[in-house]
């Protein structure tokens, strides 16, 4: 049992309540606010955590959580997030944008190139889920530390590779300790237009999924459907699994804290 995305009916679908519109110097956008229960989300137990509860399932306290999205005059979008709690609990936000920068509805993204500031990332098991280790990219397909394709190795028969039927891991971001500052994570590039997206991020880590399951079902503005591979997602956060692997940075959020995490979405165009 795991709770991704925080769980059966997590944060992406709840109503959020708009708490403030911003028009100033630093852009314009919006404010937003969750207040989430204690009991709410994942309907298991947390048995290795700081946080375990033997009287309580789901997530511990209440968590008053608030996102702000502001695009600035750098076409850059700004996601800012922060929160808070009245008992121990484990937070672990992020955004799920999928990106294809050849335009929605066109195809792939296998042509894309990415470049991922990693040099280790977390293999995970069979159902997906991080095994504890962070091993080096080198030597195998999860090297995007000089930009590649993003379909280059994606039919690999590497095992993680068959696990995830592509990529969808987490990869640990080669942050310096500079944890309270923005850092480069990625850079993609569409390579026929030139379009180009960065992520930089206060996490220490980035979740790249190559849209391995979607399957059809969903369709866009032009009514195509999206199939495997259509999107990808670049998804910044602390590793997966935290709570239970020691050697991961925490998420645990205790009362009188602060959750704070910032995430920038920046656009231009790579001269051809």
């Amino acid at each position: 049992m795991n709770s991704l995305h925080g769980g059966g009916k997590g944060f992406d679908k709840q109503v959020w309540e708009v708490t403030r519109q911003i028009n100033n110097a630093s852009g314009v956008g919006i404010e937003l606010h969750y207040l989430s229960p204690a009991g709410d989300g994942w309907t298991g137990e947390f048995p290795n955590s700081a946080c375990a509860s033997s009287d309580r399932r789901g997530y511990p306290g209440n968590l008053n959580t608030y996102v702000t999205y502001r695009l600035n005059s750098r076409n850059q979008i700004v996601i800012d997030y922060r929160a808070r709690t009245n008992a121990p609990t484990v937070v672990n936000l992020t955004n799920h944008s999928y990106w294809n920068l050849a335009g929605e509805g066109t195809g792939t993204i296998y042509d894309h190139l990415l470049r991922l500031n990693a040099g280790r990332y977390n293999p995970v098991d069979e159902t997906l889920i991080p095994n504890g280790t962070t091993p080096s990219v080198g030597g195998t397909p999860f090297n995007f530390q000089n930009a590649k394709p993003v379909g280059r190795d994606i039919r690999s028969n590497h095992q993680q590779i068959v696990y995830g039927k592509g990529f969808d891991h987490n990869w640990i971001l080669n942050r310096n300790n500079n944890n309270n500052q923005v850092s480069l994570a990625a850079t993609l590039v569409e390579s026929r237009s030139g379009r180009r997206l960065q992520v930089w991020t206060t996490e220490p880590g980035i979740q790249f999924y190559a849209g391995n399951f979607l399957d059809g079902s969903l369709y866009g503005p032009s009514n195509r459907a999206y199939r495997q591979g259509d999107g990808l997602a670049l998804e910044t956060q602390h590793y997966p699994d935290s709570p239970n692997h020691e050697n991961f940075p925490s998420t645990v959020l205790r009362p009188g804290a602060t959750y704070t995490s910032r995430t920038i979405f920046g656009f231009g165009v790579t001269p051809r």
